[in-house]
């Protein structure tokens, strides 16, 4: 009989952490099989902390080298640790500076989370519980900290040492082959989103003019000899800047953007702030051989990431319950730009095709989840097709529903109200309401209930009337968990056409449930009335 599985994580039992982390300033010396992190932490009790509360830091597989409090060393008495656990019994009752300095040994981390070290290069992925394996932090997205983060290499083992945010100093250790970078990041985030590379790579630059006249570096790095295959990337990196200034009025923030690609890191790309990281099968398309859909694939990634900075960075998630908040939000960011930038009906036929072969059947299995779950076992298991795909449909419904143009002052709401925040679905659908005036709480069923809901639709003509009458129901089978189900909000949208397929002038309908062409289906049933077409 197992006695090791993890009691589940639930939403309901969310509370903010005792303490918060300010600021962190890491000095990370490389090393292949022992690399020493020295981290300084700037903490302080939340108000309502009690005095006295223990402060328990996270970590996995660590090993503590030296643990000290405004600069004294920390009686043994006064802490307990072990390779998954910090924990400072009586932490002062007032802002404290914690540093601590813990070894990992990077090309031993086959779990490939947190700092590891693959083909000759350091890589990291902390999302979503990798940083815990740098070092001992309060590891979870609600707690943002502005990040100073000093790497010390051999120049012949590292000549590139990449950080998050802005370069703000290089140098050579005398006497030594060792020389180091250190990057400032001035805006707050989550651990998730702290990376660090270094390593022997090539790179290709560029830059780009911000709308406010700011010029930012652009950099791709990659492997020796493959930069002329970062090209095309390159370019989708750029449109994707101009369309999110055009379209959702987001300027990007640091004076440097760089994307690495490497051919084994682990996950397909990941949006830390300023510094994305790539498979390079998402990076790289060599015109003799790649396909259309190669470079299809490669710029929705690139814009995926890139938007990332503010649906994500800017303003993350309070809780991993609230993933869809950046990544279907984002996935509908990306599957809007590339509608734009090349055939929209084919790319929204080849969305739905990718929904309806994966997110259908899982909603339909003993998997079935909410797009916002309220409980998990292991946060790594909710990467799924309904927090993606199916998160992404759901604002694209929050769209229809609220228009372009209350869609976009949402939006721009939620962009002002919530920046540097760690927000949730509440937050988010709080703006559209307030923007647009809105009711949406029917609408935030999206969020809460499982399964995919059928609609039946009937026209009739009501010669009486002199309407077209259009019969809706809608029906969604129970799924694990949910057996009843609350009727949806499913906005329709519709158009009058004549036998040749042209669209036909509609008398507006002014019948409950129906406007601008759009039918929005509250209940289990309704009838709407629409008007006969103008001659």
């Amino acid at each position: 009989m197992r006695t090791d599985i993890a009691a589940p994580v639930r939403l309901e039992d969310y509370k903010p952490t005792d303490y918060r982390i300010d600021t962190v300033a890491l000095d990370v010396r490389l090393h292949p099989e022992s690399t020493r992190i020295k981290s300084r932490l700037r903490i302080a009790p939340r108000e309502g902390t009690a005095p006295g509360t223990p402060l328990i830091l996270d970590g996995d597989d660590l090993t503590l080298e030296g643990l000290s409090l405004d600069g004294m060393a920390l009686l043994d008495t006064a802490y307990s640790a072990s390779r998954d656990r910090l924990t400072l019994h009586a932490p002062p009752d007032r802002p404290f500076d914690l540093e601590i300095v813990t070894k990992t040994n990077p090309s031993a981390n086959t779990k490939l989370m947190g700092l590891y070290r693959t083909d000759g290069n350091y890589c990291t992925q902390c999302e979503a519980e990798g940083f815990r394996r740098i070092t001992y932090f309060l590891d979870r997205p609600d707690v943002l900290s502005v990040y100073t983060t000093r790497l010390e290499a051999r120049r012949s083992d590292a000549p590139v040492l990449l950080g998050n945010g802005n370069c703000v100093e290089t140098g050579k250790i005398d006497g030594t082959d060792r020389h180091y970078a250190i990057w400032h990041d001035p805006f707050p985030k989550p651990s998730y989103l702290f990376a660090m590379v270094g390593g022997d790579l090539g790179h290709l630059s560029d830059t780009f003019t911000t709308r406010s006249g700011r010029d930012v570096a652009l950099k791709i790095y990659v492997e020796h000899g493959k930069e002329d295959r970062a090209v095309f990337a390159m370019d989708a990196l750029k449109r994707s800047m101009v369309w999110d200034e055009k379209v959702f009025g987001r300027e990007y923030d640091l004076d440097i953007f760089m994307i690495v690609a490497v051919p084994d890191f682990n996950m397909g790309a990941m949006e830390n702030k300023g510094l994305n990281i790539f498979n390079d099968k998402y990076v790289l398309a060599d015109p003799q051989t790649a396909t259309d859909q190669d470079y299809a694939n490669i710029e929705g990634v690139i814009a995926h990431e890139y938007f990332h900075n503010w649906t994500g960075n800017r303003i993350t998630c309070r809780d991993w319950f609230q993933l869809c908040l950046k990544e279907g939000l984002t996935v509908f960011r990306d599957q809007e730009f590339s509608s734009d930038e090349r055939s929209r009906p084919v790319k929204r036929i080849s969305d739905v095709k990718l929904l309806k072969a994966h997110q259908f059947p899982e909603d339909a299995g003993p998997l079935a989840h909410p797009v916002r779950p309220v409980e998990y076992s292991e946060i790594n298991n909710f990467y799924t097709a309904t927090v993606y795909e199916k998160g992404a449909e759901v604002v694209r419904m929050l769209k229809t529903v609220l228009g372009t143009d209350g869609f976009r002052a949402g939006m721009d709401l939620y962009f002002d109200r919530h920046d540097g925040d760690a927000a949730t679905i509440e937050d988010f659908l709080a703006c559209f309401a307030e923007a647009t005036g809105r009711d949406l709480d029917q609408f935030a069923l999206w969020y809460r209930q499982s399964g995919t809901p059928s609609v039946a639709i009937s026209v009739s003509r009501n010669e009486a009337a002199d309407t077209m009458d259009v019969s809706l129901s809608q029906t969604c089978p129970p799924t694990p968990g949910q057996a009843t189900k609350q009727p949806f909000h499913i906005p329709l949208t519709f158009a009058w056409l004549d036998p040749s397929g042209q669209p036909l002038n509609v008398a507006s309908p002014d019948a409950p449930g129906s406007a601008d062409g759009v039918l929005h289906l509250n209940d289990s049933k309704a009838v709407v009335r629409l008007p006969k077409t103008r001659d």
